[in-house]
């Protein structure tokens, strides 16, 4: 039983460095509203949102305001717990599913998957991998879903991955799962690192590389011709607007990228807007469009599959409602048969992220055909078991839980506003 919840406003000050900038965000300092269910048998489960600096203590404030609804609660049954988060009728006109509380309830339904894969002594992803497919679809939200997917139609697809579901556990445990950088690629690098960067990823074993784009076409050709150059004609180059464009003007700018190959173009416009996406993709093949780290729930992916209104689907661990609706995105995309490669341009994201790929793999898709997982190097220092990539590959986690919980150490120093980190950055 959960007998405590501690919230944590940890921030990190990337913005010094501009790792992590981006056409409109160009000075983020990545933080995590951070959460520790204490239970009474002294297991912890430790779970976080990511934001990017201003606002993660209104995230923290959300996660509180959601404490009582699961102090005295266990975590047996993961469906209603999740379910007691986000039904809540006073929270939900606050959304409805999507927005502060949303990103709240994320972090203390993650946090209940560590606790309960802790317990279990497994990671989440070989948790997740062990579950039957009723126990699977018991964990989703059907509601608003049914005119794309019903429950039964998700049993059949998960029991017709079962066979060999064995064999593709041991060769995640093996070979883990490919990956993309984004690391060469913020905006507020020099062409120089941009380079090098670029250079070093391939000598990594990275087969596909991203840059941001969006504030300058000048400098976006320049900067992708030069990527280009430095990691040759094979190697996959992605490009990220971060939302900067409207549609003809999305359109216009990835048709002056177009000779740099680029492999797909992502968030071209806002994320709220599926049926600009949709339109987008007709006028931008053969690039592909991706989207998803901004949708806001499994009803708005829903609807971008639905109108064929993306070509890769980068769902986010931590901006739906944590695993759960997560279970739901990956079912949608195997129904839809569209690749899911994660976003993970945060801290914490990389940890998490790689344990819905490899269940993704396992349980519900069985194929890592154009499949990679986002990796960006930075801040993983912090974490008690990091994602570890080797040869363009995350290996598969093999520690108990999530990946989840950061160093005490890291929690203290990064406290905001009064840790030492922030009193040093301040002064």
């Amino acid at each position: 039983m959960i007998t405590a919840v501690d919230v944590l406003d940890v921030r990190f000050p990337t913005s010094a460095s501009l790792d992590g900038s981006d056409a409109m965000n160009p000075d983020p300092d990545y933080s995590a509203a951070y959460v520790v269910l204490h239970a009474d048998d002294g297991f912890e489960g430790h779970g976080f949102t990511f934001t990017i600096g201003r606002g993660n203590d209104v995230c923290c404030a959300a996660i509180e305001a959601l404490a009582d609804h699961v102090i005295g609660r266990d975590v047996d049954d993961l469906g209603e717990f999740h379910r007691r988060l986000t039904h809540d009728s006073q929270i939900r006109w606050l959304g409805p599913e999507k927005g502060v509380m949303h990103l709240a309830a994320a972090a203390l339904v993650n946090a209940a998957w560590d606790l309960a894969a802790r317990r279990a002594g497994v990671p989440v992803w070989k948790y997740l991998s062990g579950l039957t497919p009723e126990q699977i679809v018991d964990c989703v939200d059907w509601r608003y879903l049914s005119d794309a997917l019903t429950p039964g139609e998700a049993l059949d697809l998960l029991r017709a991955a079962e066979p060999g579901k064995a064999a593709r556990i041991a060769e995640l445990e093996r070979d883990g799962y490919p990956a993309y950088t984004t690391s060469p690629g913020w905006l507020g690098y020099s062409d120089e690192k941009v380079v090098r960067l670029a250079r070093e990823a391939v000598a990594d074993g990275y087969g596909q590389i991203k840059l941001k784009v969006g504030a300058d076409l000048a400098d976006d050709r320049r900067r992708l011709a030069a990527a280009r150059e430095a990691v040759g004609p094979d190697v996959r180059i992605a490009v990220d607007a971060n939302q900067r464009w409207d549609v003809d003007r999305a359109v216009e700018w990835a048709g002056a990228l177009a000779e740099f190959d680029p492999w797909w173009i992502e968030e071209p416009t806002s994320p709220d807007d599926v049926l600009g996406h949709a339109a987008i993709r007709r006028r931008v093949a053969p690039i592909k469009v991706a989207t998803g780290e901004h949708v806001h729930n499994r009803v708005m992916f829903k609807q971008l599959l639905q109108a064929g209104a993306v070509d890769v689907l980068q769902l986010d661990a931590a901006r739906v409602a944590g695993v759960n609706e997560n279970l739901a995105v990956l079912l949608l995309a195997r129904r839809f048969d569209v690749p899911v490669c994660p976003h993970a341009g945060g801290v914490g994201l990389c940890e998490l992220v790689c344990h819905l790929s490899m269940f993704d793999y396992a349980s519900v898709s069985a194929t890592m055909k154009d499949r990679v997982i986002e990796y960006v190097d930075h801040l993983h220092e912090h974490f008690v078991a990091p994602a570890v990539v080797e040869n363009g590959r995350y290996r598969a986690p093999d520690a108990p839980g999530f990946s989840a919980e950061m160093k005490r150490e890291s929690l203290h120093r990064h406290a905001f506003p009064n840790g030492p980190e922030w009193r040093q950055h301040h002064g």
